[in-house]
């Protein structure tokens, strides 16, 4: 593939009180921008909550597990593909074979964790049974099995491996860069954390019981988010064929559009769809809109949607005129928004992601 090609993803996002993101403290996470505090969901926070999705829309061969259990993960594998294997036979062999591979991801506290695809456990598992079964000195086993190891531990990545990229300390030649990028979310406004104070009823206290069997408070924030996310088509589609690519694409702007992390959802059911979401095919480079927000946005009597949409709208226009960078393409959900681009619902957009994928994996061959 020789030509550039990146999809960038703009949300304009509203969410009641919520405690969405906490840091160490139990308060939502915050930061100053524009001279001014902001709410933040941290990208790891809203990348986990993709990743989850991605279970309701990849197949189990395509998404991967980020675990310290590797070793366990390929015992299993072993015994449910060789009746004549038992775990506890297996461990020290599996441990043996993953340190042959430069991966340090067993059972101990003290291992990292490995993102590794299901396609990979199943090698992996395969390569072990045939060098424990191999009746050679373990010395010469070493030499012959080491490379083909490696190999099974670095080919046939996980879609998420891909998007996410991996890191492996141990051995940095089963690194994978991230195809995709996801930035911190922050409100397009200032906010004030509050408290909620709360009781809890013990239902078996008896008639004589006073006052709460529990007291306790919780703090949270409501805002109306920016977000915003970046793939770069280029590089997913050196490792994937055009279904995959087309798949991988769909499901990652299917997952950043309508996921949400799982913080505090119980207490606050703060579960929304975004307000406006902006998707942009660029061969240029990936742009992050966030500087429609440097200066906050004032509620006044319509609340902060609009005026948020209506300022992401007037800086792409001002960007584009200053850098002549316009996007190839372009489509928006949402209300009042043609300026930007196409005007589509969420099936139409998926089916428009696909199809410009799919062309330039076509023009790319």
């Amino acid at each position: 593939m020789s030509k550039n090609m990146y999809i960038d993803f703009h949300v304009i996002q509203t969410v009641p009180p919520s405690c969405v993101n906490r840091d160490d403290t139990g308060s939502p996470k915050t930061a100053m921008y524009g001279g001014v505090m902001r709410a933040r969901v941290s990208s790891q926070a809203w990348k986990r909550a993709m990743r989850q999705m991605f279970k309701e829309l990849f197949t189990s061969k395509h998404i991967g597990y980020r675990t310290k259990k590797l070793s366990e993960l390929v015992v299993n594998q072993i015994c449910t593909d060789n009746e004549d294997f038992t775990a506890e036979g297996m461990d020290k062999t599996v441990k043996e074979v993953l340190e042959l591979a430069g991966v340090k991801a067993g059972s101990d506290k003290k291992d990292a964790l490995f993102f590794v695809s299901a396609r990979q456990i199943k090698n992996l598992a395969d390569l072990t049974v045939k060098y424990y079964r191999d009746p050679g000195s373990k010395d010469a086993k070493k030499k012959t099995y080491k490379s083909d190891l490696e190999k099974a531990v670095k080919d046939e990545p996980s879609v998420d491996i891909l998007l996410f990229g991996r890191m492996a300390a141990s051995n940095p030649s089963l690194n994978y860069d991230a195809a995709a990028q996801v930035a911190h979310t922050i409100s397009t406004h200032g906010v004030s954390n509050e408290y909620d104070y709360f009781t809890a009823v013990d239902d078996c206290g008896g008639e004589d019981s006073a006052g709460a069997g529990h007291l306790g408070t919780v703090e949270f924030n409501s805002s109306t988010m920016y977000r915003y996310a970046t793939i770069n088509i280029r590089e997913l589609a050196e490792n994937l064929t055009c279904e995959e690519l087309k798949m991988a694409a769909r499901g990652f702007a299917e997952a950043f559009i309508r996921s949400m992390p799982t913080g505090k959802q119980n207490t606050f059911a703060n579960r929304t769809l975004p307000n406006m979401v902006y998707v942009a095919a660029r061969e240029d480079q990936p742009v992050n809109l966030a500087g429609a927000f440097e200066r906050p946005i004032t509620a006044g009597n319509g609340g902060y949607v609009e005026a948020s949409e209506e300022a992401l709208a007037a800086y792409a226009g001002r960007l584009y005129e200053d850098y002549g960078n316009k996007p190839v393409k372009a489509w928006v959900i949402g209300k009042d928004c043609e300026k930007l681009g196409e005007k589509v619902n969420l099936t139409e957009l998926l089916d428009r992601i696909e199809q410009v994928t799919e062309t330039y994996f076509d023009e790319g061959k």
